[in-house]
């Protein structure tokens, strides 16, 4: 998650126009509504009543744009054939699911996102959560961490543990999962620049605890693209960067099977101010990016496909969220199995994790916070995710404190054991709105990819600015209806109060720091320092050529070779990425 992420909501256009309801419009015949619908007179400007509410005669339209009528109908879906667009949950392409049976069969993994101070407080909270009935984990690093930099590193002052965990080595990995069998738990890992350090600290504890890698579950984010395009946490450039990530492609297929590889995430490229349509369009395409290098590097599409997975944001305009990510599995199928004829099934079904929407959060106000939460999640499991963060309603303020983690972790549990939803594979599926907004959707995402196909990949695209600019438009626009007034934030533009409830917050002190610090140097002091320096040799090495880099950081890792030494070891050879200023 984006912990810096500023206050957003879904928007709505407030343009008035003449409307009509739905129940006035029901007492036609639907003769005469088909001659009206398919008039130059839009629904949207039936005649309508003068008492009508001042709501009623208001144009909307979702947040990609896409303009809403006041009722949806047989008609809107006359075109739609239920074998090709839809099928059955389970049979291609997807629309209602990978699972036949929907949840019947297994829940999704409440997987609460948690990191904070040093690895044993950490480590603590993963103990509540799971003793609270989370059933994964998720880490959630500091920004040092983030960027490759050691705790003792000048730039790094200051930042320790405070957005995260701080972890600089196998040691801190090692305090991160202290009586925590790495058999019995999948693992998410959010981080991308120096993601195959930290997967290699992983698999090495892995291998002091016994654990088979074979046997290893978890999901690294490793997508460098939406880093380029977003959240602006990278390292080096884009084509080592790319290297790196199709090594760990190659790595895992043949080493640690059960491992996902990449989190291709559109989550911040939703919280920097995207549309729901530019989420899923500019994620599908780092997606299929992430294919076409994996294929160039000469890997075979239906070994590392399948363990790829994608990571979405549960936002707040409920129906096109839950066609976002039905729009999603389907562009999915078809552009595995027709763009790179992949043979295996697996590598048709889009596995997807979602996280609610900590842009949406606000400070004022906070404990409305809960009930964007539900509704988010509420949407995203309606949607078929198979992974769910649900943010807690004190993160507009801090770090979650335990309290509030664990109420977002209830959230999931209740909707998962008291609201029925998870007995129906797609229980929406077939609502004519749905079915109309997914096909929207659809649409504007072939309209990007058209436009990045022709840039001449995503890779070039970024270099270009291309994907940075449409959503610093979108960003700036929907700032502006907020500002306006156009567009209501509840408890910040409407319904605001005086004198908001205290909010307890977790308070991360100076100490922190000090602590990683002082456990910094004792490492140092207790290692093989030539052992460290000719491990890290052969990382430089590895990097100027064309062997794998998991191989070399693994051997480092294992001589307590820190992150920032193994980072700085990549720099010295790739050098770091300065974006080009948008103009």
């Amino acid at each position: 998650m984006e912990r810096r992420a500023k206050v957003s909501s879904s928007s709505r256009n407030p343009n008035k126009v003449e409307g009509g309801d739905s129940a006035q419009s029901k007492t036609r015949t639907r003769s005469a509504r088909s001659s009206i619908i398919s008039s130059d007179t839009t629904r949207q400007q039936l005649d309508v009543k003068e008492n009508e509410s001042p709501a009623c005669k208001k144009q909307t339209v979702t947040s990609s744009g896409h303009p809403v009528a006041p009722f949806y109908e047989s008609d809107d879906l006359s075109d739609l054939d239920y074998q090709r667009d839809l099928n059955d949950s389970g049979e291609f392409p997807y629309t209602r699911g990978i699972h036949p049976s929907g949840y019947r069969g297994k829940l999704w993994t409440m997987r609460q996102f948690a990191g904070f101070g040093t690895p044993e407080e950490t480590n603590n909270r993963y103990h509540q959560l799971i003793a609270a009935g989370g059933t994964g984990l998720s880490v959630a690093f500091d920004l040092p961490t983030l960027m490759g930099r050691d705790p003792d590193d000048p730039l790094s002052a200051g930042e320790i543990g405070k957005c995260g965990v701080s972890v600089a080595s196998l040691a801190d990995m090692e305090r991160l999962f202290a009586g925590i069998k790495l058999s019995d738990v999948t693992t998410s890992m959010t981080i991308n620049s120096s993601a195959p350090m930290l997967l290699a600290m992983y698999l090495v504890l892995a291998e002091r605890q016994g654990v088979d890698w074979q046997q290893v579950a978890g999901t690294i984010q490793n997508d460098i693209l939406k880093e380029f395009i977003a959240q602006k946490e990278y390292i080096y450039p884009p084509r080592p960067s790319m290297r790196l990530i199709t090594d760990v492609f190659a790595f895992c297929g043949e080493h640690a099977p059960k491992w996902n590889t990449i989190s291709v995430s559109g989550y911040h490229i939703r919280e920097a101010g995207s549309t729901a349509a530019q989420e899923l369009a500019f994620t599908l395409r780092d997606g299929i990016e992430y294919v076409q290098y994996g294929i160039d590097a000469g890997l075979d599409v239906d070994i590392f496909a399948p363990r790829m997975s994608f990571f979405f944001n549960a936002h707040s305009e409920f129906f096109e969220e839950i066609a976002k990510y039905r729009a999603a599995r389907k562009i999915w199928s078809h552009v595995m199995r027709n763009r790179f004829h992949a043979k295996d099934e697996r590598s048709w079904k889009l596995r997807f994790h979602s996280q609610t929407a900590g842009g949406s959060l606000t400070g004022q106000q906070a404990y409305n916070n809960v009930m964007r939460t539900t509704w988010q999640a509420l949407a995203a499991v309606m949607g078929g995710t198979n992974s769910l963060h649900t943010c807690s309603l004190d993160e507009a303020l801090a770090l979650p404190t335990s309290d509030a983690a664990t109420l977002a972790l209830r959230t999931q549990q209740i909707i998962a054991h008291e609201t029925g939803i998870t007995e129906v594979a797609d229980p929406l599926g077939g609502s004519y709105l749905l079915e109309t907004l997914t096909r929207e959707l659809e649409n504007k995402a072939a309209t990007y990819f058209q436009a990045i196909d022709a840039c001449g990949g995503m890779v070039e695209a970024i270099e270009q600015g291309y994907p940075q600019r449409e959503i610093a438009e979108s960003a700036y626009q929907d700032q502006k209806r907020v500002e306006s007034g156009e567009r209501a934030v509840v408890g910040v533009t409407d319904f605001v109060e005086d004198g908001d409830a205290e909010i307890p917050t977790l308070y991360i002190d100076e100490s922190t720091e000090q602590k990683q610090l002082d456990q910094l140097q004792l490492l140092k002091r207790k290692r093989d320092t030539d052992r460290v320096a000719r491990a890290l040799e052969q990382v430089r090495a590895a990097a100027e050529g064309t062997t794998n880099m998991m191989e070399p950081l693994l051997d480092a890792v294992r001589v307590y070779a820190t992150l920032g030494e193994m980072c700085n070891a990549l720099r010295d050879v790739w050098g770091e990425y300065e974006e080009t200023p948008m103009i």
